[in-house]
């Protein structure tokens, strides 16, 4: 059984931001993440990301605002903030002459990490190290060093987690499993600040999303985002019917109440905007059946994360003079 969660945010910001010198990196972040969230943080190269998790993290003070990790001060508790996340970057940062086992331990010593020899074990066994414990890292493939990478931030079971591009570098059945292992996390009660160029990903492990870009352009769950965006839209597949019965399914579904706007994509295809499909879904597939219209089927039509991502990105590549 998953522990109760509490009810103080494992991270709250509050206007933070950074400049260096007349460059503002960040701008204002706003945002809030509940114990054992996993929110996504999706936003191009040079958008001020990493600067965002290094001031959330406690290593680089933010310029202004406030932020709370953890329950500690980034400014004020820098230390104790520290010691309370842990922290995948794009550089997996490893001592390469040690052996894997040799670096865990050693960070584990760092951390205080009580009795770190079954976690360790358990930890290289799960992403298939074990074999490979006395071998220095350096000798390691970038997966397998990307894999003693995450060993090493999860290793003390903080409380909150900031995961950089996690499966960079992995192998499908490696990714699979660090999906997993984010997932066993998040049930245990930490909190997921994962930054990932892989949408799939995101949408597969995220509650939320934030797309970013200096600034949060938009924060929800992400089919809150597709409706906010898009609406939505579900498709209806006609069988093979005579071409007056098909122009009737088209009428009756451009003047059914509910139904928004209508599109015939194919003569025996319709996309229809429904607001409510849980209301209008039901009936409007009896009406056509009544009708004796041929219903192969009706699936939703939502666009994809990377139409969402790309649909919130635009102004601001717009107004920020392109991307970087």
């Amino acid at each position: 059984m998953a522990p109760a969660r509490s009810s103080v945010p494992a991270i709250e910001a509050r206007g933070l931001g950074r400049s260096f010198g007349d460059h503002v990196a960040v701008d204002g972040v706003d945002v809030t993440v509940a114990p054992g969230e996993v929110l996504g943080f999706l936003g191009p190269n040079g958008a001020g990301k990493t600067t965002t998790v290094r001031m959330l993290a406690g290593l680089l003070p933010p310029s202004r605002g406030t932020a709370r990790v953890a329950g500690f001060e980034v400014t004020t508790e820098a230390a104790s903030v520290r010691a309370s996340v842990g922290l995948l970057t794009e550089t997996p940062g490893l001592y390469e002459t040690l052996p894997a086992h040799r670096n865990l331990r050693l960070f584990a010593e760092l951390y205080g990490v009580d009795d770190p020899e079954p976690k360790i074990r358990r930890w290289l066994e799960r992403f298939g190290l074990w074999g490979r414990r006395n071998d220095p890292s350096g000798s390691f493939s970038k997966g397998m060093r990307q894999k003693l990478a995450i060993i090493r931030a999860v290793l003390h079971e903080p409380p909150v987690i900031f995961l950089d591009e996690p499966t960079s570098g992995l192998d499908p059945e490696a990714s699979i499993d660090v999906r997993d292992a984010i997932e066993e996390l998040c049930h245990g009660g930490a909190t997921v600040f994962l930054g990932t160029h892989n949408l799939v990903e995101a949408e597969r492990l995220c509650d939320r999303v934030a797309v970013f870009k200096q600034r949060i352009l938009a924060i929800d769950r992400i089919d809150a985002l597709r409706t906010a965006l898009f609406g939505r839209h579900l498709r209806l597949v006609l069988g093979a019917a005579p071409d007056e019965k098909l122009a009737e399914a088209l009428t009756l579904v451009q003047t059914f109440s509910g139904v928004g706007a209508v599109t015939p994509v194919t003569p025996t295809e319709i996309l229809a905007e429904i607001p409510d499909p849980a209301a209008t879904h039901p009936a409007l597939v009896a009406a056509l059946s009544a009708a004796g219209v041929p219903l192969l089927y009706v699936q939703d039509a939502s666009p994809s994360l990377e139409a969402v991502y790309r649909k919130l990105l635009e102004p601001s590549l717009t107004a920020m003079g392109g991307s970087s």
